[in-house]
């Protein structure tokens, strides 16, 4: 499939939805999708991110990953409070970002438009990049900083996993570069590679704890997960922000696009969406079927043996690691700022 088709598809979903949406401002590609030059195919696992701007209160839970038209939408809604203006799209490193390719698919009043043409204008400009890049380090302190080490596996690693991904957002943005979700290593290694700097991105995976593991590790890993990941997308009823990520229209990303990963050797590149979707999975099954939870659960300890953080504080003392590794991300980051 190509990636026109998958753009169509979004903009099929949002001329048909948006009449029915309260609120309505806009809508805009983002992500990979947003990235992407014609005639490029979508990259196995890829979903399309179609971004929902509505005034007033943002619709409660985000509708998520659904297939329409054969296509794997993700849709998020977002407050137009964020769209205030351009200074504040510019500072903001993911609207940024898609607002820096032509992505629009409904803009009723222009508002979207104008603001892309000048962020678009000025997204290059040292003082935003630098801003964006600021903002990328903050949010891995703020997030690092909330973990609470006493909480269940499933919670405590789940709220430590996208932080420290961040790491790698704090280059990829620097670079201007698509700060991607669950590539985002794979995206920082290749940064990296570009500027002659491959000797630093063993810095970020020991962060993740996946620098020292084998193809043949990670392979089980993937395949326990699968395990996990149809017990959870076939018993979850309790309402997450993440329920969408685990369910059969997912599983190509959680599952097939891991393994291809491992297969063509980026094994230490999947581990960070593989142990984020083992934690969802057991946040399903501790919430709707805690017996099946119990039993799936050694696999996913063994996961959290394997990347050095089997307790709390293993994982306290990992955030530790982080907290003083970032400065040497961030100091990194200045060879890719314009």
């Amino acid at each position: 499939m190509r990636i026109e088709t998958a753009r169509a598809a979004a903009a099929d979903w949002v001329s048909a939805q948006a009449p029915a949406i309260e609120g309505f401002v806009g809508a805009y590609l983002s992500g990979s999708a947003a990235y992407l030059p014609p005639g490029a195919s979508p990259a196995l696992g890829s979903d399309v991110d179609v971004m929902v701007v509505v005034s007033g209160d943002v619709p409660s839970p985000k509708l998520g990953k659904f297939l329409h038209r054969g296509v794997l939408l993700e849709v998020t809604w977002l407050p137009a409070s964020g769209f205030a203006d351009t200074d504040t799209v510019l500072a903001s490193y993911h609207v940024a970002h898609a607002f820096s390719r032509d992505g629009i698919l409904a803009d009723p009043t222009g508002m979207l438009t104008r603001l892309r043409e000048d962020v678009a204008a000025r997204f290059d400009e040292p003082r935003w990049v630098r801003a964006r890049r600021d903002a990328a380090a903050s949010a891995v302190l703020r997030g690092i900083d909330a973990v609470d080490v006493s909480a269940p596996l499933e919670e405590r690693l789940m709220s430590w996993m996208f932080p420290t991904g961040v790491t790698c957002h704090v280059l990829l943005v620097a670079a201007r570069r698509n700060p991607t979700v669950r590539l985002r290593y794979l995206a920082a290694r290749e940064t990296l590679a570009a500027h002659g700097m491959e000797d630093r991105y063993e810095g970020l995976l020991a962060q993740l704890g996946a620098a020292d593991l084998t193809a043949a590790q990670v392979t089980q890993h993937i395949d326990a997960l699968a395990v996990a990941f149809d017990a959870a997308a076939s018993v979850g009823t309790t309402p997450f922000p993440f329920s969408s990520d685990v369910s059969p229209a997912a599983r190509p990303i959680a599952i097939d696009a891991s393994r291809e990963l491992a297969a063509r050797g980026d094994h230490r590149e999947a581990v960070f969406w593989i142990a984020a979707t083992f934690a969802r999975c057991h946040r399903i099954l501790a919430a709707d079927d805690p017996a099946r939870h119990a039993e799936l659960l050694p696999a996913f300890e063994a996961l959290a043996e394997d990347i050095g953080v089997p307790d709390g504080p293993a994982l306290a003392a990992r955030i530790e690691r982080t907290r003083a590794h970032l400065p040497d991300v961030v100091r990194l980051s200045e060879s890719l700022l314009p």
